[in-house]
């Protein structure tokens, strides 16, 4: 028997994949097809630090680069690694992703992606960080193990000056029942693998004066089997280059999906702030932080969550319009 902590495995059934705030200023890491949407090459660095002030909280750390190919922008490509620690459990991933643009209007203001990424996954436990009840027990491994698996996600992207709405299906393999990782825990790999999810993002932007804008935007989650999540968010953009707004995060039932549905899920709300600024064209810093709505609230300081995002500039291009998605 391994002694864990019951709220967190709580937590993590109701939002198991890796879900960073900022999503909203880099959309690669919800949906492949978002590869090329700036149309100038773009590199941003993310650290996420969950529930500060708990031992072994969850800890993640992303790199992405993508940008456009050709001269008609039509093909879109990025790369993307993440790594993401909870206690004893690790996971390590490389992306390619890939997007087909199909230009829809002539002043190539319209265009619709269709994208795909391909990578692999590295899952790991470290036996030397779990603590047993009984001394022995062989459910816990002596030393770490890992396992790779190779994963695909699929999307669709479309966007335009106004407004964009996109959908994708992440982990299409690494949910596969077939893969046996671990056999830990009862012969179970539920604990360390992450599950197939569908996303479907939107967002518009609205101009409220001639410096001032506003941009609400949703993120709809699903694993099929847990509590849905939504996250609502809405930001003020200044002057093209600073930003500020806020968050909501809730989990709702929908439909019967085999868990109790007269359970609170308040437990897993979480609101939070964030704030963009652009140091120059080519620079932007970003800051979040989150505060969860529940009894845990009380053991932790909150989730932060820093980006800093750079663009290259390209010799022979346009000066690309503010990309506000």
């Amino acid at each position: 028997m391994i002694l864990v902590l019951v709220f967190t495995l709580g937590e993590v059934s109701a939002q198991q994949n890796i879900q960073f705030t900022q999503y909203i200023f880099n959309s690669l890491s919800v949906n492949p097809a978002y590869a090329g949407y700036k149309e100038e090459w773009f590199a941003q660095m993310a650290l996420r630090s969950q529930w500060t002030g708990i031992d072994g909280a969850p800890k993640t750390g992303q790199a992405s680069i993508d940008g456009v190919l050709g001269a008609s922008k039509n093909t879109g490509v990025g790369l993307q690694i993440t790594a993401d620690r909870l206690g004893a459990q690790s996971a390590t991933s490389v992306y390619a992703n890939y997007a087909y643009r199909l230009r829809l209007d002539a002043e190539d203001t319209q265009r619709l992606s269709f994208g795909i990424g391909a990578g692999v996954t590295s899952y790991g436990l470290d036996g030397n960080k779990l603590q047993a009840v009984n001394p022995g027990d062989p459910s816990i491994p002596a030393g770490k193990i890992s396992s790779f698996i190779p994963d695909l996600r699929f999307g669709v992207y479309y966007y335009n000056p106004k407004w964009y709405v996109g959908v994708s299906v992440m982990d299409l393999l690494s949910g596969d029942q077939s893969n046996d990782i671990f056999r830990w825990d009862a012969n179970t790999t539920s604990n360390l693998k992450r599950k197939r999810h569908m996303y479907l993002i939107g967002g518009t932007i609205l101009t409220l004066s001639e410096d001032m804008k506003l941009r609400p935007s949703v993120m709809i989650m699903e694993d099929f089997k847990g509590p849905t999540n939504i996250d609502l968010n809405a930001m003020l953009v200044f002057g093209e280059r600073v930003w500020f707004g806020a968050g909501y995060r809730m989990g709702v039932n929908i439909g019967d999906k085999g868990y109790a549905q007269g359970q609170d899920l308040r437990s897993s709300n979480a609101i939070s702030g964030v704030a963009q600024f652009y140091v120059n064209d080519r620079l932007r810093i970003g800051y979040s932080y989150d505060h969860i709505l529940s009894r845990l609230s009380s053991v932790q300081n909150g989730t932060h969550e820093i980006t800093i995002g750079l663009t290259f500039p390209q010799s022979g291009y346009r000066l690309i319009s503010p990309r506000f998605f």
